[in-house]
């Protein structure tokens, strides 16, 4: 289990359950291929890495288990520290093990994949942030609430979402959180996708995926998680990228378990 220490770390009470569409509850019942058992995924051999200062977005690529990235942000280097080995920062291929166990165990809702995800929770209070440290133009747009004690990393069960089509995986695993720049709770971009390669068909229940292909793992953070040094001890690093974001992503394919 991963625990951050935090000042002010923003949470959403509530997490959607659906990645990068807006998909309706009531068709959760249309057909899909059959995914329940275990998967083995093999991952990508790098890392790509995302930082996006006030609009500007830097591109890297390092290895598996992370490294240093720096850049030239308009005449200023900055150094992040994304090593996966650190507890704080939770690398894309860390979400899973090298097995993965999916389940549709609701029969009359069967594009739902039940499995299990990465869980982030607040230990102390929540309260309302200051007036200044959010709305327009900043992370919290929302004004959601902060966490004033510990956000821990665990695990929960979740589920999934098969693609109408029945042609894609998708998977939330951060919460559509907020930031004021103390913030290790992973954003709304942290999720996982794959096409599904399946046989058979779905008119007389033969439809079965065989194959994940083309998948991603995206972890991604704001604010205080950037981990991002002070190269010349002027101190305006930590202002300077207040207001940044960072992802991470590996890809994935993933075969059924013999």
């Amino acid at each position: 289990m991963k625990t951050i220490q935090s000042m002010l770390i923003p949470l959403v009470a509530s997490i959607p359950l659906l990645v990068g569409h807006t998909d309706c509850g009531h068709d959760h019942n249309n057909p899909a291929p059959a995914l329940t058992g275990d998967w083995r995924l093999t991952y990508a051999d790098d890392l790509t890495v995302d930082i996006n200062i006030g609009g500007t977005v830097y591109h890297d690529s390092i290895g598996p288990q992370g490294g240093s990235v720096t850049i030239d942000h308009h005449g200023q280097p900055i150094t992040f520290d994304l090593d996966c080995a650190r507890p704080e920062v939770v690398c894309p291929s860390e979400v899973w093990a090298d097995t993965v166990t999916l389940n549709q165990k609701q029969p009359n809702f069967p594009r739902r994949v039940w499995l299990t995800i990465p869980q982030q929770s607040c230990d102390g209070a929540l309260v309302a942030p200051e007036p200044s440290e959010c709305g327009s133009g900043t992370n919290n747009p929302d004004c959601e609430q902060v966490c004033t004690g510990t956000v821990t990393n665990s695990s929960t069960e979740t589920f999934g979402l098969v693609t109408a089509d029945g042609g894609k995986l998708e998977v939330l695993l951060g919460a559509g959180v907020a930031s004021n720049g103390a913030n290790c709770i992973a954003l709304a971009v942290s999720g996982a996708s794959a096409e599904l390669v399946a046989t058979g068909s779905a008119d007389d229940d033969t439809w079965v995926a065989t194959e994940l292909a083309n998948g991603e793992i995206a972890t991604g953070y704001a604010g205080g998680c950037l981990w991002a040094g002070d190269s010349n001890d002027d101190g305006s690093i930590e202002a300077l990228v207040l207001n940044a974001a960072i992802t991470l992503r590996t890809s994935f394919s993933g075969q059924r378990a013999q």
